[in-house]
C-alpha cells in the first residue's frame, strides 16, 4: 500500500456550480486531499480524489489549480499533482466534472503557507528622541532627514512635518472632522495619505502641503499603512491583504496575502519600505512582521514589548500601541514610536 494511503483523507469545503439540464451534482462527489488543505506549502506534492457517490459513471475531468490546468483526465478520479505557487495565501483548486451527460465545477480554497518559522529578534535602542504624545501616530516616513508624520482619530487627525531631534512640528495641517487619518507614504516629491473607513485617499505636495488630488480605494475593506518602493504603493487594509497600487493613478492593481508559517495574518497598521522587505506592525500587537512583497511570507518577527516600559504616561492609556516605522535610507537607521508615544526610538535590530 502506497505511503499517501496511510494519511487522513480530508475532505474540503466545496462550492457546486451545475448547469448540463440543471440538476445539481453536489451530492454525487467528494473532493479530497491526502493533506490538510490549510497548511499546505509551495511545491507540496498531493493525491487529489474525486469520488463519486453512489452509481455514478464520470466520463472526464479537468482538474485546475490557480487558474491553471492541472490535468485533463477520461474516467480517472485521482491525480497527483506538485502544486506551485509565487504568491501564498489562499488559491482555488477546482475539478469539472463531466458525468452522465451533466457538468458540474466543484472548487475548494486551499492556503498556501511559509515553508519556514519567521527569524526572530530583539533590539537595542541607539538614540531616544522627543515625540508629540498628542500624536495617535498612523503613518511615520522620512524625507531627507526630515520625518512626516500623519496622526489620527475623528476630530484630531492631521498631516505633520516634523524635526526629529527636537520633536518640534514645523508644519501641520488638520483633516476636516469626519476624517481619521491613517498610513502615509512619500514618492516623487508627493504625501500620500489614507483614511480609514472613509474610503478616499488624499495627495499633497511635499513642501507646500496643499491638497493636489483624492482617490478613492478599489476593493480594499479599509485605509491602515502605506509604503512604496519608488514604483508601487502597497497598501494594506486591515485584512490579510496588501494591496499593489500603481504610483500614478493609485488603482489597486493586485495584492499579496501576508502568511507565517502557520497561517493568515491581518491587522497590519503601518507599513515602512526597508531594503526590499516590508515592515508591518500588526495592531495592538508590539512587534515588527519583515514581509517578503513578492510571497507575501513573513520572514522575520523583532519582538519590542519591552519599549512600552521605556514611555511616560500615555494620555490614551486604551490604545498605547506600538504604531509607527520609520526608515532613513541615507544613513541605514530605523525608528519607531507609538500612539500617543513620548518618545522616538532609533533601534537597531538583534537576530535572537
Amino acid at each position: 500500500m502506497r505511503s499517501y494511503n496511510l494519511l487522513a483523507i480530508l475532505t474540503l469545503s466545496l462550492t457546486i456550480l451545475s448547469c448540463g439540464n440543471g440538476k445539481d451534482l453536489s451530492k454525487s462527489f467528494t473532493l479530497t486531499l491526502n493533506k490538510p488543505e490549510s497548511t499546505l506549502k509551495n511545491g507540496d506534492q498531493v493525491i487529489i480524489n474525486l469520488k463519486p457517490k453512489g452509481d455514478v459513471t464520470i466520463d472526464s475531468v479537468v482538474y485546475s489549480f490557480d487558474d491553471k490546468v492541472l490535468d485533463r483526465k477520461k474516467d480517472l478520479s485521482s491525480i497527483d499533482a506538485i502544486l506551485n505557487v509565487t504568491q501564498l495565501g489562499e488559491k482555488m483548486l477546482e475539478a469539472e466534472v463531466y458525468a452522465d451527460g451533466k457538468q458540474a465545477t466543484l472548487s475548494s480554497k486551499l492556503t498556501f503557507v511559509a515553508s519556514e518559522a519567521p527569524v526572530l529578534y530583539t533590539y537595542e535602542i541607539v538614540n531616544t528622541y522627543p515625540h508629540s504624545k498628542t500624536s495617535y501616530t498612523q503613518g511615520l516616513e522620512f524625507h531627507g532627514d526630515t520625518l512626516y508624520e500623519s496622526v489620527g482619530e475623528y476630530g484630531k487627525s492631521g498631516l505633520l512635518k516634523t524635526d526629529f531631534k527636537t520633536g518640534e512640528i514645523l508644519k501641520r495641517i488638520d483633516l476636516a472632522k469626519n476624517f481619521f487619518a491613517e498610513g502615509l507614504t512619500i514618492i516623487d516629491s508627493r504625501l500620500i495619505q489614507l483614511t480609514w473607513r472613509e474610503n478616499q485617499g488624499f495627495v499633497y505636495d511635499l513642501d507646500t502641503f496643499e491638497k493636489t488630488d483624492t482617490f478613492n480605494y478599489g476593493k480594499s475593506k479599509e485605509g491602515w499603512g502605506l509604503c512604496n518602493d519608488g514604483n508601487t504603493i502597497y497598501k494594506s487594509d486591515g485584512t490579510e491583504k496588501i494591496w499593489l497600487l500603481d504610483a500614478k493613478t493609485y488603482a489597486e492593481k493586485e495584492f499579496i496575502q501576508v502568511v507565517d508559517s502557520k497561517k493568515l495574518r491581518s491587522k497590519y497598521n503601518e507599513l515602512e519600505w526597508v531594503n526590499g522587505k516590508i515592515y508591518a506592525n500588526s495592531y495592538q500587537f508590539d512587534s515588527i512582521s519583515i514581509i517578503n512583497p513578492e510571497t507575501g511570507a513573513i520572514e522575520g518577527v523583532v519582538d519590542l514589548r519591552s519599549l512600552k516600559k521605556k514611555i511616560n504616561s500615555i494620555e490614551d492609556a486604551g490604545n498605547e500601541v506600538l504604531n509607527g516605522i520609520a526608515y532613513n535610507p541615507k544613513t541605514d537607521q530605523l525608528y519607531v514610536t507609538g500612539k500617543h508615544w513620548d518618545k522616538l526610538f532609533e533601534i537597531r535590530l538583534i537576530k535572537k
